[in-house]
């Protein structure tokens, strides 16, 4: 159900938990760090979180907010609700779902554009560009279905889907913290912040979500989701997505033709995915063995650590205490860097084709395809795929023993 047929009941919790939460930050300890805290707020000691729970040691009006904003995530939309005109699930959940919600997915999305031979790229907007919505509204008009790649396209990529756990830590994450990695690196495998306007702030911000770094913020990234997944207007998106990008077909194909008067979503839901994502654990580590040791230190000796940052530490700025003075584990540095071959061909913002953000490897046990396009199922590929600036990290990879190869991929698999 979307935010306009949704009580006030979200928002009201959300409201109290704030004020709960606010009431007692002064008893937090400034250094506190555990992420994956197993004291909850009664002082008992629970179980780790599993991939799909929410962190650890959550108030009961927190965990509220979580479980409602989870059903929302779940929630199946339909066109009554705003649904389309062109959209490409029908509930985050379906795309978000492996191996729990908030997870990723095999299914790929299709961007396409027209790179032109003095290096610009066009993601041709008049033809609906550059992301596809794969279905549509229909069969109100024969034009109302899922949108295709025109003819004048000579650019199709694939992108895999996202897994969503931990990342109200990264949202937490200043963006000076992001910058200070890139200038301590290395030359030859720096990476770039992807400065973007945040629309959910208008700020310049440090992008950190998505495969070019594009989005800024978890609330924007809902936003942007609803819109151009599911075509669901909310007030950080409140246009119509042409399809194909006829703007006269916007009247004909709307099942629930109410902008600008009303938006689908009032921001009620907008709201509710971005707390329930901000409060979704990250990925609980696995077994630390010796091989697993062994592995982890070869992961640094060969450079990919040097992009794949183990630890990073969050900033004060959440409403949520157990996301505010954390060190965490994502192995990333959300910036972008060059990646050679893998270069998709498509450019988004300031984000070249050629540059994609460091995967974040927490959680990557539970992945059945790896890199932006899912092109690899194997770790060992993943690794043997890499170029531009993680070629150099890709041959020491490749002139480890078998035995070594094998310690890194067991370390892989407990992230």
């Amino acid at each position: 159900m979307t935010a306009t047929q949704t009580s006030h009941g979200v928002a009201d919790r959300r409201a109290l938990a704030g004020g709960l939460l606010l009431g007692t930050a002064i008893f937090l300890s400034p250094n506190a760090t555990a992420v994956d805290s197993r004291i909850d707020s009664q002082g008992v000691d629970q179980p780790p979180p599993r991939m799909g729970d929410p962190l650890a040691g959550l108030t009961a009006a927190e965990l509220q907010i979580f479980s409602e904003g989870k059903d929302e995530f779940l929630d199946t939309e339909t066109v009554s609700d705003g649904l389309g005109p062109v959209f490409n699930n029908t509930s985050c959940g379906a795309c978000h779902s492996n191996p729990a919600t908030g997870g990723d997915s095999v299914l790929l999305e299709t961007r396409f554009g027209h790179a032109g031979g003095n290096g610009v790229f066009d993601p041709l907007p008049g033809d609906g560009g550059s992301l596809i919505q794969i279905s549509g509204t229909g069969p109100v008009s024969p034009e109302c279905f899922g949108e295709t790649v025109p003819a004048d396209a000579n650019v199709v990529a694939r992108r895999r889907t996202t897994p969503l756990f931990g990342l109200g830590l990264v949202d937490n994450v200043a963006d000076q913290t992001l910058l200070d990695i890139a200038a301590s690196q290395p030359a030859q495998v720096a990476g770039r912040a992807n400065m973007v306007t945040d629309v959910a702030s208008g700020l310049a911000r440090v992008g950190r979500f998505g495969w070019k770094s594009q989005v800024a913020t978890l609330k924007t990234f809902s936003g942007d989701a609803y819109l151009n997944e599911m075509g669901i207007t909310n007030p950080l998106f409140p246009s119509e997505n042409a399809p194909q990008g006829r703007d006269d077909l916007i009247a004909a194909c709307d099942g629930r033709p109410t902008e600008p008067a009303e938006l689908e979503d009032d921001g009620t839901a907008l709201q509710a995915f971005t707390d329930f994502m901000s409060l979704l654990a990250p990925p609980p580590r696995g077994t630390i063995n010796g091989p697993v040791q062994q592995g982890e230190a070869l992961f640094g000796q060969i450079g990919c650590a040097d992009c794949h940052v183990a630890d990073l530490r969050t900033g004060t700025g959440s409403v949520f205490p157990k996301l505010n003075n954390v060190t965490f584990h994502p192995y990333s540095d959300f910036l972008l860097h060059d990646m050679g071959a893998l270069d998709d061909q498509i450019a988004q913002g300031t984000a070249g084709s050629f540059e994609m953000r460091t995967a974040p490897l927490w959680g990557v046990s539970a992945r059945k395809t790896f890199l932006h396009d899912g092109r690899s199922t194997k770790l060992d590929d993943a690794i043997l795929k890499h170029d531009g600036q993680g070629k150099a990290a890709r041959d020491a990879f490749s002139k480890l023993s078998t035995a070594d190869q094998q310690r890194v991929v067991k370390f892989l698999n407990s992230l």
